[in-house]
């Protein structure tokens, strides 16, 4: 089972993150952010990757610290799992449509982080929290988890809409990108040898 835990503690968040890869979707996940717990929900029953995840953070400043390091955590785990990535399709893409909007993601696992975000809100907030947190929180992840991220708003107008369903077509993607390719599973999906 490609499974990993990391602890991340700095005087501004304590986070603890557990990933499963060869889950099936399954979740725990609690940190003090509403809004971000629903969507790291989707994260995980979409993509069938089994996430724990804990986080105290300094809420009474603002979210920004919980959720960049939430992303953080998560993605060092996704990393630490994923291993020498040997085996895996390596790409994936999904097209997710949620009512009126329509959201894409593509992704490559290579361990050459970037991210491209096409994302734009026309509020300020979704209750409590920043809409502009979301692009951190998919920086930090795509950061420290090796992915090369393109996230991208096709046409949306409902704010919650264009969010959430950026998170399940990037569990789409993962969930495609991480599957064991049977055809190559002893090998790692590059030229170079190596990911």
């Amino acid at each position: 089972m490609r499974q990993a835990s990391v602890e991340r503690n700095t005087q501004e968040t304590q986070i603890s993150a557990t990933v499963n890869l060869d889950g099936s979707g399954i979740y725990d996940v609690e940190t003090g952010i509403g809004f971000l717990d629903h969507m790291l929900e989707q994260l995980s029953r979409h993509s069938l990757i089994d996430i724990t995840l804990r986080a105290k953070g300094d809420l009474h400043i603002d979210f920004h610290h919980t959720t960049e390091d939430t992303g953080i955590a998560l993605g060092q785990a996704f990393s630490q799992a994923l291993g020498d990535r040997k085996g895996i399709w390596r790409y994936g893409s999904a097209l997710i449509p949620m009512d009126e909007t329509l959201t894409r993601v593509a992704l490559d696992a290579s361990n050459r982080p970037y991210l491209i975000w096409k994302v734009d809100f026309s509020r300020d907030k979704l209750g409590e929290m920043d809409t502009e947190l979301f692009k951190e929180w998919f920086q930090a992840f795509a950061q420290h988890a090796g992915l090369t991220l393109h996230v991208e708003n096709l046409y949306g107008t409902n704010n919650h809409h264009i969010v959430e369903s950026s998170y399940k077509a990037l569990a789409r993607a993962l969930r495609e990108a991480i599957a064991i390719d049977p055809r190559k599973a002893d090998a790692v999906p590059s030229t170079k040898g190596s990911l």
